[in-house]
């Protein structure tokens, strides 16, 4: 008979994810929130869009949190003629045995690079729709299931808008948290600036902390996380307001919420804890409400929006009385 291993402790837990963060800012400098706020959703089954300049480091990111966590990645370039197949896969005729066979596209990873999804055209970005949300894609008429986990990081140019097409409303929703890496502080940069005149590629020297199924396992501690009910109150007294702020012509919705509480319970595990906090809440508002709320006047999708909406966000939060 063989004997079942015991679950990990929360401290077991705990070493693990500071060992993780830890590895990828050996390669990703000076962005300790960003890199826990990424593995946040990951933990929280939900997806990330990065929108920022490039150069930043949004794929060192990617690649290296796939790395670190035993993952399979995959990187789409984005560009105006990519089809819904190119994305997702097809089927194809094989001239050796006269038959259709299918072929899967590279969405069949467990963490994708989505690179600039807003140079693709609404049909091909609408392709990612169903993978996102099912953690699944229909190619003709076989529905076929995706690696788990399963995170889509997308990323887009928030100065740069010939020849793009901004996400809509319900292709925002899908992700989990709207992020900005910004530039990296002068020690972090010099870092950077000497790592890059050796020909050597910083990532593959990283080694794997965790395994697929320990992400996994990860993923469903986060549903243990406790709370308070003074802290279901505050986030929903929060979600409320963005709906009855003058100059919003949609708050968060009821998804947004629930965005809300995952994140927040998937970033108290990354803190090592099996309870939530008030400042778990606070530091998730901005990241998982922001891109959610549609001010009056605005663009929808627009950077014009997003800090609009930055804005009223960090208005509630300063009238919003913190539970002790």
């Amino acid at each position: 008979m063989t004997d079942t291993a015991a679950p990990p402790s929360p401290s077991d837990t705990s070493t693990a994810l500071r060992l993780l963060v830890s590895e990828v800012e050996t390669v990703f400098h000076g962005k300790n929130a960003v890199v826990r706020l990424a593995l946040a959703a990951l933990l929280a089954r939900g997806h990330i869009l990065f929108e920022d300049v490039p150069g930043v480091g949004k794929t060192t990111l990617s690649n290296a949190l796939a790395r670190t966590l035993g993952l399979s990645f995959r990187r789409i370039q984005f560009t105006s003629d990519l089809l819904p197949s190119d994305v997702i896969g097809g089927t194809v005729y094989d001239p050796t045995t006269g038959a259709l066979e299918l072929r899967p596209g590279p969405i069949f990873s467990q963490v994708i690079l989505a690179d600039e999804i807003n140079r693709a055209p609404p049909r091909t970005q609408s392709g990612l729709l169903q993978a996102m949300q099912e953690g699944r894609v229909s190619i003709d008429d076989e529905t076929l299931d995706l690696p788990r986990p399963f995170l889509v990081i997308a990323t887009q140019n928030p100065l740069e808008h010939h020849g793009t097409y901004p996400l809509p409303e319900s292709q925002l929703d899908r992700f989990l948290m709207r992020l900005s890496i910004g530039y990296p502080a002068e020690e972090a940069e010099r870092r950077i600036l000497l790592e890059s005149s050796g020909s050597a590629v910083p990532v593959d020297g990283l080694r794997p902390i965790l395994s697929a199924d320990d992400v996994r396992r990860l993923q469903t501690e986060v549903e243990d996380v406790r709370a308070d009910d003074a802290l279901i109150d505050y986030i929903m007294e929060v979600v409320r307001r963005t709906r009855s702020a003058p100059g919003v012509r949609i708050g968060v919705s009821p998804r947004g919420a629930i965005a809300l509480y995952r994140a927040a319970r998937a970033y108290a595990l990354t803190d090592g804890r099996d309870f939530l906090v008030p400042d778990d809440v606070r530091d998730l508002v901005h990241p998982c409400l922001a891109h959610r709320i549609l001010p009056t006047g605005a663009s929808p999708a627009s950077s014009e929006a997003h800090r609009l909406a930055e804005a009223l966000l960090t208005e509630i939060l300063e009238q919003v009385p913190v539970p002790a």
